[in-house]
């Protein structure tokens, strides 16, 4: 059971953030927005991946005019990073976007705010504050310092603006390229507000430093029960964000997406291609939505007390396998039917934990977005 923050809840599209909808993970393309075939591609292989938010920088007219014929080859909620110029935001929303990422303190005078969270509220599009501590302004900075303390003013500030002209339907992000700051950054911010927060270690670097400094940092402030929706920034194929921020909701068990393998680390003990056997099994059982843990052992001396808590798994003896479900043996098959064995057990343990799931949708009215969302995790607002 995870307690989580009790946000309210705002729309991108199809996708709920905040108000105990399940962490949705975005990412970002990489490619020249100008380009709508090759940005298009991307974002296809990002859905593939399961992303299930794509965010897109319109830093011209260009990209802005080419954002309407990217719409059209996508249903994937995107996002508009926009910055200073309202004018795009405006014609992002006329492309039909679903969510702008723009700092209104940042594009002008009060009437230029008015008219961008007007045009935002008439057709239901959401604005995320995106605040960076690369880009603080130079008066929060001088009275703060570059601290999380400057961030979160920094986030009061545009929320104040967008609030004035009666416009609520906001996501913030407070992003440093550091850890602590960030940490510290949304566990003030999420004290003083009910927005739904974006989560995220800016400019987190390549994998594999990335990928643990995005772990780290996301993983304690999720722990925490603060964070509605994630973005893993990693230099390269954003592909990679995808899986590293499924991953990090997995972990902590609030989302499934399908099976989690675990297995040990070898040694010594070693009986089997513990490596290859994950390998193989991982891409047979890949097309498995519902939640199963499976654990490929490389000895039959701990294999099924060390992985009890799996539903099913594979101990690798001399020769042999043992195929064992929560903690207890229920098969020997020799070494050429390991993989077959063990992927006919996770199978039929899948199908039978989908009878009941289907069961429980059911019983709470059949939701079936939540279903999609892979929300199998018991979560629990707070109040």
């Amino acid at each position: 059971m995870t307690t989580r923050d009790n946000t309210r809840q705002v729309l991108a599209g199809r996708v709920p953030m905040g108000g105990g909808a399940p962490i949705s993970v975005q990412s970002m393309t990489n490619t020249d927005t100008r380009d709508a075939v090759a940005t298009a591609a991307q974002i296809g292989r990002l859905q593939e991946a399961g992303c299930e938010v794509v965010r897109i920088a319109v830093p011209d007219m260009e990209a802005a005019d080419a954002l309407g014929r990217i719409r059209k080859t996508t249903e994937v909620p995107l996002v508009a990073d926009i910055h200073f110029d309202y004018k795009l935001a405006l014609a992002s929303i006329e492309a039909g976007v679903d969510k702008l990422r723009i700092n209104p303190g940042n594009i002008g005078s009060d009437a230029r705010v008015r008219e961008l969270a007007t045009a935002a509220r008439d057709r239901g599009i959401p604005i995320r504050i995106g605040v960076n501590m690369g880009s603080l302004p130079r008066e929060l900075v001088e009275r703060h310092g570059r601290s999380a303390r400057a961030m979160t003013e920094a986030a009061l500030g545009h929320i104040g603006l967008l609030e004035r002209e009666g416009f609520y339907d906001i996501v913030v992000s407070l992003k440093a390229s550091d850890v602590p700051r960030t940490v510290e950054a949304y566990r003030m911010l999420s004290a003083r507000v009910d927005y739904p927060l974006h989560v995220g270690v800016t400019e987190a670097g390549p994998p594999p430093s990335g990928l643990v400094k995005s772990a780290v940092g996301i993983g304690m402030i999720l722990g925490e029960g603060i964070g509605d929706t994630i973005r893993v920034s990693l230099t390269g194929d954003p592909v990679s964000e995808v899986s590293a921020g499924r991953e990090i909701l997995a972990a902590l068990e609030l989302r499934s997406f399908g099976p989690t393998i675990v297995s040990c680390p070898t040694c010594g003990r070693r009986r089997g291609d513990v490596v290859g056997i994950v390998s193989a099994v991982r891409e047979a059982v890949c097309d498995i939505a519902v939640p199963v843990t499976v654990a490929v052992m490389g000895c039959e001396v701990n294999g099924p007390g060390e992985a009890q808590d799996a539903d099913v798994g594979l101990a690798c003896g001399r020769g042999v396998g043992l195929i064992f479900m929560n903690g207890r043996v229920v098969r020997r098959v020799p070494e050429e039917e390991m993989v077959p064995a063990l992927v006919e057990a996770v199978r039929m343990v899948a199908s039978a934990k989908e009878i009941t799931c289907r069961a429980q949708r059911e019983a709470r009215g059949g939701d079936d977005h939540h279903a999609r969302l892979g929300d199998s995790a018991c979560i629990q607002r707070r109040p």
